[in-house]
């Protein structure tokens, strides 16, 4: 109930209200009120049994709805040169770039006028909801994304240009969506109920739709797509149902599916063998719900596939379960294996391998290379070769403990929980200071693995029991760490675990949010806070940056929260810039004392 619950607001009851829900159903299934106030604890639970009942009847959506007739009004979108560099004045893809560098070449704001930033305008997307939107900013125009609604606004007056609300077809799962993606006037983005739509960029008119993922059997769709020549490349999130992942390319005109690489391989394919079953019991995982990054130039996809399933329970499914928790490298064109590393094998903490970001290139020893940062909640920052696909370094980017042992019969308490490390915004790459900023979730729990487990269409699939630590005891960190080394420079301490996006610019500033409902802005080579806003809820959605007649901006979104992290305020989008004439500086500015170190 509490990852499902409310309908477009899960888990924002308070745990009592729960509880209270939950024996309403009770009484009315027939159950007797005892003598003891019921708790739902472990042992109350187990002692209840309600009769199975039959499901609902599946729905029979439609798989395509055809649009508006005729072509985009505008069929010009982000050129290859734009999505594949820095040198963009647009934000033109979820992590700024084809690489996921989100660092930008603007240099207007730096750190000896960022504490005169000012708030430029503020949208208010709609009613509370989950609100993890990557804005993407292209010729003037910011898109963004609510569970349901996509809306195109100025991005120096967030005055809209039009609102598009997607009336759901199927059954929807994991009410959340993190942006589009944009190509030739095509908006393009994911569902809750398993479609991908096509809108028109000039006036927000739908083209089409396809439903690619299947609700019923536990896919849903959360993250931004990619789009390549006339490729869009999405795949569905869902392993805690136990769906078997992949990731696919449709074709940009109407949705029709061109490849599709299994992330958890079927009888028969390279990788089934390392899922040993001496159970017989279902088995899975292998989603999808954060940015892949492409290198155009080779043709060459990186994915970042997420945890196996049942989660906790590794000694149900002996082996390394591939490609779960692995970067794998696809052929963008076919969706042909390149290569592959596989970061966690037979995971049991529900580590997901959550970013393949950046791609970027930094001497190591002295020799060039081409690199790529992986990371994800396992809380390790791991650098890879591309051309070798050796470790070059591996690097802790928030407290581990216990880490190293699998999950077992007995209780052992870990850090990262499951909660922890990277969650589904990742590192930025700043190439003037050779330095990568990593953000993280500090939140250790306990773990426990049951003897066996039973899957049950609907539920999320564990096999075991997890219990965080109390929420106040979560913090969160940003960590530069320099690029070619692996040597930690310096580290910012958040109150509260560290989720939204962060970005780099040439101008030597980073931006990022907190939690706390701070927009923040530090130098790039210290870490010293330079200005911080208050937004008025926590931000964990994209921080960006992109000029507008010729002034920089910086736009963060804030509010709505999710699940795991809390729920406060109206998804709210903040654009910052420079006033039109600035004061003479005041001085130099001092860090708080808790701010960095």
């Amino acid at each position: 109930m509490r990852v499902t619950m409310p309908k477009l607001a899960m888990g924002s009851l308070k745990p009592d209200d729960y509880t209270a829900v939950f024996a309403f159903l009770l009484q009315r299934n027939g159950w007797p009120a005892g003598r003891r106030r019921f708790d739902a604890s472990d042992a109350m639970l187990s002692q209840i049994r309600l009769d199975a009942v039959a499901a609902p009847a599946a729905l029979a959506p439609t798989e395509f709805i055809a649009g508006k007739d005729g072509p985009p009004l505008d069929p010009t979108g982000p050129s290859l040169s734009e999505l594949a560099g820095a040198a963009s004045a647009n934000w033109p893809y979820h992590t700024g770039n084809y690489s996921g560098t989100r660092y930008s070449q603007l240099t207007e704001l730096t750190p000896a006028n960022a504490a005169r930033l000012r708030v430029a305008c503020v949208f208010q997307v709609g009613p509370a909801e989950v609100f993890q939107t990557g804005p993407v900013v292209y010729k003037g125009v910011m898109y963004v994304t609510a569970v349901r609604q996509t809306v195109a606004l100025d991005a120096a007056t967030c005055r809209p240009r039009w609102r598009y609300t997607w009336q759901p077809r199927d059954y929807e799962l994991w009410p959340v969506n993190r942006g589009v993606a944009l190509a030739r006037g095509h908006v393009i983005r994911g569902t809750a109920d398993g479609y991908l739509l096509a809108l028109d960029a000039r006036d927000g008119q739908l083209l089409w739709a396809r439903q690619v993922a299947r609700p019923q059997a536990g896919e849903t769709i959360t993250m931004a797509p990619l789009i390549y020549d006339d490729l869009v490349v999405i795949g569905p999130a869902g392993s805690e149902n136990n769906i078997k992942g992949w990731i696919g390319a449709f074709r940009l005109a109407d949705g029709t599916p061109v490849w599709r690489f299994n992330t958890v391989p079927r009888p028969g394919e390279p990788g089934a063998d390392t899922w040993a079953n001496p159970g017989g019991l279902p088995q899975g995982g292998g989603a999808l719900w954060t940015p892949v990054t492409l290198d155009p130039a080779k043709g060459e996809l990186y994915v970042a596939v997420t945890n196996p399933a049942p989660a906790f329970a590794g000694h149900l499914r002996p082996g390394k379960n591939l490609y779960t928790n692995a970067l794998v490298a696809l052929d963008v064109h076919t969706g042909t294996l390149r290569w592959y590393e596989q970061l966690l094998p037979n995971d049991t903490h529900d580590w997901d391998l959550t970013q393949v970001s950046p791609l970027f290139r930094e001497k190591v020893g002295g020799r060039d290379r081409s690199l790529i940062a992986t990371v994800g909640k396992a809380g390790v920052l791991t650098v890879l070769d591309r051309d070798t696909h050796e470790r070059v370094y591996e690097v802790p980017i928030t407290t581990r403990l216990n880490a190293d042992a699998p999950v077992g019969r007995k209780r052992a308490r870990v850090c990262p929980g499951m909660q922890g490390g990277v969650v589904w915004n990742g590192p930025a790459y700043n190439p003037r200071a050779h330095l990568l900023y990593v953000p993280a979730v500090d939140w250790c729990g306990v773990f426990q693995a049951n003897r066996t487990a039973r899957f049950d269409q609907g539920d999320q699939y564990f096999g075991g029991v997890y219990t965080p630590d109390s929420a106040a005891q979560a913090k969160g960190w940003l960590t530069a760490v320099d690029a070619g080394s692996g040597a930690v420079r310096w580290r910012y301490r958040s109150a509260k675990p560290l989720v939204a996006a962060v970005t780099a610019t040439a101008g030597g500033v980073v931006f990022t949010g907190e939690l706390t409902g701070d927009f923040i802005t530090l130098d790039a080579l210290t870490g010293r806070e330079l200005y911080r806003f208050y937004t008025g809820s926590g931000l964990l959605g994209g921080v960006v940056t992109y000029t507008a007649g010729g002034k920089q901006y910086v736009a963060a979104a804030s509010g709505g929260g999710s699940y795991n992290f809390g729920r406060e305020g109206s998804p709210t989008i903040s654009v910052f810039t420079l006033p039109t004439s600035t004061p003479p500086s005041a001085g130099p500015l001092t860090a708080r004392a808790t701010g960095y170190q």
